[in-house]
């Protein structure tokens, strides 16, 4: 099976990104199946029943949430109906929606997992412990398995992917916006990244408009944080290609598309 996972969507350029893209990656990697994080897809907070539908129109598969999940309000009146909407598994047995998702291509299951991180991000349910839960529960049903870790500290991340190598076939991180160099697969044969990136803005600050954050910066003064509707995109990806017997990793590869490095098809 081929995984084509987009990270984090930043707005309506982030949204715009995704649909210019996606048919021409699916096309130059033969993908099965598209992953993307969209806990920043409506303006940088959250997402809507709209654009969860859209993001499916494109072609995006499974969609993945983080620390942003309940930012917008209309997540609540949709979430438990949105069959391939997740959010992280970790957050409180209270929390509509659910953590897991199976999905089948061409006669092979791939289950989806998200989870969230505990250093610098709120205190949720232990991450490594959910893992281990529904890794063993996923596997049940199909070797192959795939984890968005939504986390901000480095070593939080690295750790859960050894934590996880030989158990999961990739595990991702996801939330800082910055893709990280580190693409590998683990001895065990598990896929990973520290960080895919951000698809959105690129000429601002993680997707927000630069002056405010500068100002931010400055003077430690309140300042609005927006998503600019026009401007320059970027779109990062993490590609994976799994065994289907064995749900090991065989192929990975970064994806990094913007003006400076444009797409080769």
């Amino acid at each position: 099976m081929k995984v084509l996972f987009i990270g984090d969507i930043v707005g309506s350029i982030g949204r715009d990104a995704v649909a210019k893209y996606l048919p021409r990656l699916k096309k130059k990697y033969a993908v099965d199946v598209v992953i993307a994080n969209g806990e920043n897809a409506a303006a940088g907070r959250g997402i809507t029943r709209n654009i969860y539908n859209d993001l499916l129109q494109m072609g995006v598969d499974v969609i993945t949430m983080g620390n942003h999940t309940w930012d917008n309000k209309d997540i609540f009146e949709f979430i438990d109906d949105a069959d391939y909407l997740i959010r992280p598994a970790n957050f409180s047995k209270d929390a509509p929606g659910r953590g897991m998702v199976q999905i089948e291509k061409n006669g092979v299951t791939l289950s989806v997992i998200n989870l969230h991180g505990r250093v610098f991000l709120p205190p949720h349910e232990d991450p490594f412990a959910m893992a281990d839960e529904l890794v063993a529960e996923a596997k049940k049903i199909s070797p192959l398995v795939f984890v968005d870790f939504h986390a901000e500290a480095t070593s939080e991340k690295i750790a859960l992917g050894w934590h996880l190598d030989g158990r999961a076939s990739v595990v991702v991180g996801t939330h800082t916006h910055v893709q990280t160099a580190d693409a590998r697969i683990y001895p065990g044969g598990t896929a990973y990244i520290t960080d895919v990136g951000m698809t959105g803005p690129y000429d601002e600050i993680l997707g927000m408009i630069k002056e405010s954050v500068i100002y931010k910066f400055q003077t430690n003064m309140p300042s609005r944080f927006e998503v600019p509707k026009k401007g320059r995109e970027v779109l990062s990806g993490f590609f994976v290609e799994i065994d289907d017997k064995t749900g090991k990793a065989i192929r990975q590869e970064r994806i990094y598309i913007n003006e400076d490095y444009p797409f080769k098809g």
